[in-house]
């Protein structure tokens, strides 16, 4: 089998990536789904209530996520995730029905995306965690890479999905079909060979909750290039991460398309995403300079965009955009988890998406009353001279910190 696809020769990881494959498709689809709903059938395209429903979603990590990361240490893992997703898996019904039976408001999918977030923000820090107990150190890399690249071929698939089903039937149909995808994660786990999951360290239950998150502060004190990392990406997260809402102005306000052509932007942009991915479960060192790299790949693909004249030559710019935003994500994830002792990593991952997700929020309503109140094109320009500019700020940083050049070479093509 290709290095590119080597864990899944490990039946576990093979069984969790094809159940991970469906439930994103479902995921994508809902994501397309809600962003009309609330765009067009309970707002007169108001970037501002699209930004506020991705702010609720993305809230509950600032609060949550150091505990999450306690609990991804604490408890089993596998239990937890089948808990989390079954939760995911019913308040996306919820929605369904409520949207098939006419009574949905504003107000019911603003609370819904705070529930949603809620279960979010203590379901991925222990997803990220769960993937070593899977494969292990050797192929972690590896498993970051394809996780990655299942979550952006259902990219490709669910956004196209959702786009026709909501212009024939409605996005009711789509929410309930999410919702059913999530009992694939559910069965995927249930089914697990448990004997032959990578341990997880066992954590002393008699330790204060507050002792067991400074050492996970402590460790990061220490790592300056891990610190550097969470920085960096909570700084892109603000100016960048939040595509779903500028593709939707840009599809629905800028060049006056439906459903369907909003879908199909999503799609196009997993093209790029998933050969980010790909590309992704190849390198087995991503290190901290990839990161960098990333991210000024990310700034130009964002200034290309925004320049685009009409609707097909946007969609084509959004596959470098889809390229750039998952390598960097991607190396990110890969190198803290790489760096990160096992016994500590729920806990660093945790506080890597609060840092990471918990900036979201403020991007979301930031992009979305800027899209809707100047132009969707003003949110990519934003977006490209602030992610230039953190990335630019990350180095000037270690060149202070680290004067000269071997000890910032030596820090950026370090392992986090």
């Amino acid at each position: 089998m290709s290095s590119t696809f080597a864990s899944l020769r490990v039946p576990n990881y093979r069984l969790w990536f094809g159940a991970a494959l469906v439930a994103n498709v479902g995921t994508w689809m809902q994501r397309i789904g809600q962003d009309w709903l609330v765009l067009t059938m309970l707002t007169n395209n108001s970037g501002a209530a699209m930004g506020i429903v991705t702010a609720l979603q993305f809230l509950p990590f600032i609060l949550l996520s150091p505990y999450a990361g306690i609990l991804a240490d604490r408890l089993p893992r596998r239990r937890l995730l089948m808990a989390t997703q079954s939760a995911s898996g019913l308040l996306a019904l919820i929605l369904g029905v409520m949207t098939l039976s006419g009574v949905v408001a504003l107000w019911h999918v603003y609370v819904l995306a705070g529930l949603l977030g809620m279960v979010t923000a203590i379901d991925t820090p222990v997803r990220q965690a769960f993937v070593g107990n899977l494969v292990g150190a050797d192929l972690l890399p590896n498993a970051v890479g394809l996780n990655s690249a299942s979550f952006n071929a259902a990219r490709m698939i669910g956004p196209g999905i959702s786009g026709l089903l909501i212009a024939l039937v409605g996005p009711g149909i789509v929410f309930l079909i999410n919702g059913a995808s999530f009992a694939a994660t559910v069965a995927a786990l249930a089914f697990m060979s448990v004997s032959k999951l990578v341990p997880q360290p066992v954590m002393d239950r008699n330790v204060k909750t507050t002792r067991q998150l400074r050492q996970a502060f402590t460790y990061l004190k220490h790592r300056p290039d891990a610190l550097l990392i969470m920085v960096l990406m909570s700084l892109v997260s603000l100016f960048a991460f939040n595509f779903q809402i500028v593709n939707a102005l840009m599809a629905r306000v800028e060049f006056g398309k439906g459903a369907a052509e909003f879908g199909i932007v999503g799609s196009v942009m997993g093209i790029g995403s998933l050969a980010g991915a790909l590309l992704a479960a190849r390198r087995e060192h991503p290190r901290v300079l990839t990161v960098i790299q990333a991210g000024l790949g990310l700034a130009a693909a964002l200034a290309f965009a925004a320049i685009m004249p009409n609707y097909i030559t946007y969609i084509i710019a959004t596959i470098p955009l889809g390229f750039t935003s998952l390598t960097m994500m991607t190396a990110a994830n890969a190198t803290l988890q790489i760096g990160t002792p096992p016994e500590l990593r729920g806990r660093v991952m945790a506080l890597y998406m609060m840092f990471f997700q918990g900036v979201t929020p403020i991007g979301a309503m930031l992009l979305g009353w800027i899209g809707e109140h100047y132009e969707p094109r003003m949110s990519l320009v934003i977006g490209s001279v602030g992610v230039a500019a953190a990335c630019t700020a990350a180095v000037l940083w270690t060149n202070h910190r680290y004067s000269g050049r071997f000890a910032l070479r030596e820090l950026l093509l370090r392992h986090a």
